[in-house]
């Protein structure tokens, strides 16, 4: 079968399918892909956590540096991607191709020019995003480490990412697992039979990483996506535009993120090590949980793009409600296991420090009582994302991780000590969903009127002819 039938064929799944069992097909692999991300992403404090406190906190430290890879990372593949699936949906298979280069070059550069300044400055940036001096160290051989990979981890994220908006979530699946499983499995190796602490977790997530580079970039020459090729690199300011359209929700999602976490580092701080080992600890937990939510919004995301590009609004709708529900169900039986097993959870990661198990253990349990907001919040934010409402995507990105948590992260300590650090990421759930619904609420309406302006135009356009 050629490729070209191979697109048609997925044309027509993507809008005809019924949506749960098409959202359902494209969501498992990427909930795979999350959580088997969370996995390798909680594995280096799991092994680390066995060295000391200083070296948990080490990677907590460093992880607001993962999160901008992550950030640029996302900001060109959910850029690209998203007019990539509309641009397929609307079957404009050369523009879409141009833009699948040039997300991926762009990303690829903007890793290396992180590489760059991260190794310029790594010891200033280490002390801004919370480092102590007993800290310190652990976060400097991590961290540069680290940095090595960034150009291939940007563009990683963007072949996933344009792979699931084509609707080849298994692609993506098979690049990110792999990757995630060999981590697991090199970290105990690296870190303890090599005997080389922290700079061997952070070596075995760049060897992951690199394996995982190449078997997403083998992933876009099957299945009938969109090859990678290098000279459709097409740099103007029609793509850009785009790219900036569709990707800064994330960028924004995932760039204040890392300013989030930076500012939860140094309030906790004056609390200690151990206060900064355990809310790493339960920030790595909470992402776990969300994952599973991540992976079914993703999984809804293609089929937001294509339908939503082939004016099927209804499906669409059909969508967000479907998502909305069941993600919310999830994170309520999440939120119950949860408040449950907390103590059990934090002694897990690192069993030695009885204060670290006391301020997680509370800190995840007011997390907990927030979990079923964040289905709605993140579900529609990717709706919104994928549509190109890209102020109102931009506005509810930057809700849940500044504009809400970051006023509650500095103001709350003040009034009530290190509980003010546990309670500051559930307020900013609760005011994020109040302004998630009436957003989503306001596109689902519009949608509504123009699948109206759509039945009207059929009925009328034969009577023209």
């Amino acid at each position: 079968m050629g490729a070209e039938e191979q697109r048609q064929q997925k044309f027509l799944r993507m809008t005809q399918t019924p949506i749960p069992k098409l959202i359902s097909q494209l969501a498992v692999p990427t909930i795979i892909s999350m959580l088997v991300t969370s996995f390798y992403n909680m594995a280096d404090t799991f092994f680390v956590g066995k060295i000391n406190t200083s070296a948990t906190a080490a990677v907590g430290v460093v992880f607001p540096l993962m999160t901008i890879i992550q950030a640029f990372g996302f900001f060109c593949g959910h850029g690209s991607g998203n007019y990539i699936s509309r641009q397929l949906g609307a079957q404009n298979i050369e523009d879409a191709s141009k833009m699948s280069a040039t997300g991926f070059v762009t990303a690829f550069l903007l890793g290396l020019c992180i590489l760059i300044v991260g190794f310029s400055f790594s010891d200033p940036l280490l002390y801004i995003m919370g480092a102590t001096e007993t800290i310190l160290p652990y976060a400097r051989e991590y961290m540069r480490i680290i940095l090595i990979g960034a150009p291939y981890m940007t563009a990683s994220l963007v072949l996933n990412n344009q792979m699931r908006f084509q609707g080849s979530a298994f692609y993506s699946m098979v690049g990110i697992a792999s990757g995630a499983v060999i981590n697991i499995g090199l970290d105990p190796l690296f870190i303890f039979v090599f005997d080389m602490g922290v700079a061997g977790a952070a070596l075995a997530t760049i060897i992951s990483q690199f394996i995982s580079f190449c078997l997403l970039i083998a992933g876009t020459f099957r299945g009938g996506n969109l090859r990678l090729n290098l000279r459709n690199f097409s740099p103007s300011l029609k793509y850009y535009k785009n790219i900036v359209k569709g990707g800064t929700p994330s960028l924004c999602r995932q760039g204040l993120g890392s300013f989030a976490t930076i500012c939860l580092n140094l309030m906790a701080g004056p609390y200690g090590d151990a206060a900064i080992a355990a809310m790493s600890i339960v920030t790595r937990i909470s992402q776990f949980a969300a994952s599973i939510v991540i992976g079914f919004g993703q999984g809804f995301q293609p089929v937001c793009g294509f339908n939503y590009g082939a004016k099927l609004f209804k499906r669409v709708k059909e969508g967000f409600w479907f998502c909305v529900k069941l993600s919310s169900v999830i994170l309520l039986v999440a939120a119950i296991a949860g408040w449950i097993f907390s103590e059990q959870l934090i002694t897990f990661f690192l069993h030695t420090d009885p204060l670290v198990i006391e301020y997680g253990s509370l800190a995840l349990r007011l997390q907990c009582l927030t979990f079923p907001l964040v289905g709605w919040i993140t579900i529609s934010n990717m709706m919104l994302q994928t549509i190109g409402k890209t102020v109102k995507a931009s506005l509810l990105a930057m809700s849940r991780q500044f504009l809400f948590f970051v006023p509650a992260i500095l103001t709350l300590p003040g009034m009530f000590d290190m509980l003010g650090v546990q309670l500051s990421q559930p307020v900013a759930d609760v005011f994020s969903f109040i302004l998630a619904v009436p957003l989503s609420l306001s596109v689902i309406r519009e949608m509504t009127e123009l699948e109206k302006q759509e039945e009207h135009y059929k009925m009328v356009q034969p009577s023209k002819d």
